[in-house]
């Protein structure tokens, strides 16, 4: 172990500092992690915002489950939803899709800006990037000057190498099997 990462475990200002997070691959699981943490960091009395890029309507578990949650917690929760009620990809993305994008990213971007929450989730926010609804650019500057103690986590496939490079955390969600595989549909409290 070297001196710097002996000092970084005893000195407990490590713990107060807020890092980049990145949930990505193919794999199932992504979003979920994200959730995990975000009710983890409730938990701790922490201000959540969850943006779902690309994910509109009201039929998710999640959204359902927090809409539930004791008054406490959940004066400390914000989800902004920043998609339309369909799957979006490349050769279906349309002028709506860049605008509800568009307004869930500078509600973000502002929050970021104005220090606002201890923990942000970009849900989907690789997949905007990738399908250019989100500027690269405009991603990382804005990650690259976060308030020091706010935690960012982004999710979705098709992370950036250089939203990579910047990140703290990575982890690549790798799929080995899945039953979706021998025509088992999304299911309910499950997939969403």
């Amino acid at each position: 172990m070297t001196e710097k990462e002996n000092n970084n475990l005893i000195n407990p200002q490590w713990a107060k500092h807020g890092y980049i997070q990145v949930y990505t691959g193919n794999g199932k699981g992504k979003t979920t992690a994200s959730l995990g943490l975000a009710m983890r960091a409730l938990g701790r009395d922490w201000k959540v915002l969850l943006v779902m890029f690309l994910k509109g309507g009201d039929d998710y578990g999640e959204l359902i489950s927090f809409q539930n949650l004791s008054p406490k917690i959940k004066n400390n929760l914000t989800i902004i939803q920043a998609g339309l009620d369909r799957i979006a990809y490349k050769n279906n993305v349309n002028n709506n899709d860049k605008i509800i994008v568009k307004k869930g990213w500078e509600l973000a971007k502002h929050a970021i800006e104005n220090n606002e929450y201890n923990l942000i989730i970009l849900d989907e926010a690789n997949i905007a990037i990738s399908l250019d609804l989100i500027q690269l650019d405009d991603m990382i500057n804005t990650l690259k000057n976060k308030p020091d103690e706010m935690e960012i986590v982004l999710t979705g496939r098709c992370a950036d190498p250089q939203i990579v490079e910047i990140a703290h955390l990575v982890s690549e969600i790798k799929p080995v099997k899945h039953y979706w595989n021998t025509g088992i549909a999304a299911r309910k409290g499950i997939e969403y």
